[in-house]
């Protein structure tokens, strides 16, 4: 990095590249990626050129929701290859220079917690079940649960127990699946308990958090009714009241303070708030270091919306003079190949796109498979295993199109993921071309062009500053500049080849035509 940033923390313009486990690079052919499969795999990270991994979960867990419904938040599941597999992932990783992040889970745990287990043992009116919110249901012998709430995952978010005298009781709330009990951080146990996995990750060399739900875990004390049609499955808006109430704040103080005593060390929320006031709360100066900001993973491939989703991203965080985050895709939302048109011009879109994120000041995030241009997978019916396509009645089918296994090598299925023939999801037959191996060799390919992008934001001084301003435009047509540095990034989203802005041409995210900047692509000057 130019010498004018190295005063900053590591993280202000860091690209993170998300690792999804299961779907990376499994090494004991049980055709589900683990830590040791990913470490043997760190030199494709180290040669892409990114600065840290953000691991989804591995913690212990039954999988009801693929690892984020926790059992034992401090200690690696089996699956994944136990504790020692995950610290020679941080110690390998951290001898190539990338830093690692994992996923934490403070809104719920998993119904196989200990303490969940211990609240059903236990009864209705015990302590035990207040580390939870267990309710007597509504109507003359409790039948019905005790608000309207949906799960977003489709479905009551409420479900009833069996007591240990055997009947009907009481219900508990899960805001996601069943097997996901919400944790009521009222409770001073729970943030007791969270305090101690923070500080049992970092006192093994972990470098943050991306903590799930960020907007989460705090609900309002009476539980009462949402306004009907208020909640989606998968989404919710800011007035749903089972999200974003005052007090989580409080927890994201606590949260801070703790993570203060390890210098370096960066929290990332996941923050579903669209409102910027409200966004940006979670921004200051005493909370989260980093809070992602989806704008730019919600939109359509049109000029007027790239701009205006970035206008607004940076107008959100400059009201707490907070560092902006980027991201095109993730384990939640469709790969932006396939929201852009699919084929060939949804991959010349997303290439495109890539090239305007990487120009904006910032940390980047970098979904596994991004860096090889891979597209959804229309997936049969019988394979899918998204805990919301059966929560929904088969009405949505979830995210398992995003989060297929990656192809290393070879030309048929499992492309040297695994040494086993099946995979957890299946991978596509023509996928091929696709392969890390073979985009390697291809200087064309968007594996090489993510390289060479990588390392020109890296190398190069004009990408320095925080501020941009926009340039003028044709129609349908970006063009912002970096005040500090001076890059120029230009977006042709139009239906005509556009002239280049002044200055000398280092990148383009496709061939020029008669020195032209050809539809949906992208380049930046100096």
């Amino acid at each position: 990095m130019p010498g004018s940033r190295s005063a900053e923390p590591w993280w202000t313009s860091a690209v993170f590249y998300q690792v999804y486990p299961r779907s990376f690079a499994d090494s004991d052919g049980d055709g589900i990626g683990d830590l040791d499969g990913l470490t043997a795999r760190l030199e494709h990270l180290q040669r892409l050129g990114v600065d840290a991994i953000w691991l989804n979960p591995v913690t212990v867990s039954p999988m009801a929701d693929h690892g984020y419904d926790v059992a034992d938040p401090r200690d690696i599941d089996p699956l994944f290859g136990g504790l020692a597999a995950f610290e020679r992932l941080v110690d390998a990783a951290h001898r190539r220079g990338i830093k690692v992040t994992m996923d934490v889970v403070p809104n719920h745990t998993s119904s196989q917690h200990p303490w969940f287990v211990a609240a059903l043992e236990a009864g209705p009116g015990t302590a035990a079940r207040d580390r939870y919110y267990f309710r007597d249901g509504r109507g003359p012998a409790g039948e019905r649960p005790p608000n309207n709430w949906l799960s977003v995952f489709g479905g009551p978010a409420w479900t009833r127990v069996t007591e240990p005298d055997g009947n009907p009781g009481q219900w508990y709330l899960h805001l996601f699946d069943a097997e996901q009990p919400d944790l009521n951080w009222e409770h001073p146990d729970v943030f007791d308990d969270f305090e101690k996995t923070l500080r049992f990750w970092l006192d093994r060399g972990v470098d943050g958090f991306r903590i799930d739900v960020a907007h989460g875990m705090a609900k309002p004390s009476d539980l009462a009714d949402a306004p009907e049609g208020l909640a989606k499955i998968l989404r919710h808006n800011d007035d749903d009241p089972r999200f974003n109430h005052p007090r989580v704040h409080d927890i994201h103080r606590g949260i801070r303070a703790v993570v203060d005593d390890y210098p370096g060390a960066v929290t990332v929320g996941e923050v579903w708030v669209t409102d910027n006031a409200r966004w940006a709360e979670y921004l200051r100066p005493d909370e989260l270091h980093l809070g992602f900001n989806f704008r730019l993973a919600q939109i359509d491939f049109a000029a007027s919306e790239v701009r205006d989703a970035i206008v607004n991203s940076l107008a959100a965080t400059a009201l707490v003079n907070a560092t902006p985050t980027w991201t095109l895709s993730n384990h939640d939302v469709g790969r932006e190949v396939t929201r852009y048109g699919g084929g060939e011009l949804g991959l010349r879109r997303a290439r495109a796109m890539a090239m305007v994120m990487l120009a904006l000041p910032g940390a980047v995030f970098i979904y596994n498979g991004e860096e090889l241009g891979l597209p959804d997978v229309p997936l049969p019916d019988e394979v899918l295993q998204d805990p919301t396509w059966e929560r929904s009645g088969h009405t949505e089918r979830g995210r398992d199109k995003c989060r297929v296994p990656l192809p290393w090598s070879g030309a048929a299925p499992p492309f040297g993921f695994s040494t086993g023939a099946d995979t957890w999801l299946p991978m596509p037959a023509d996928w091929a071309a696709l392969t890390v191996e073979r985009q390697l060799g291809d200087p064309s390919s968007t594996l090489s062009f993510f390289r060479r992008a990588l390392q020109t934001r890296r190398e190069r001084g004009e990408f320095r500053g925080t501020e941009i301003e926009w340039q003028k435009s044709p129609r349908g047509a970006v063009v912002f500049r970096r005040l500090d540095g001076g890059l120029v990034c230009a977006l042709n989203a139009g239906r005509r080849p556009m002239a280049l802005p002044q200055g000398e041409l280092i990148l383009a995210s496709a061939p020029l035509v008669d020195r032209k900047l050809p539809p949906d692509a992208a380049a930046w000057l100096v």
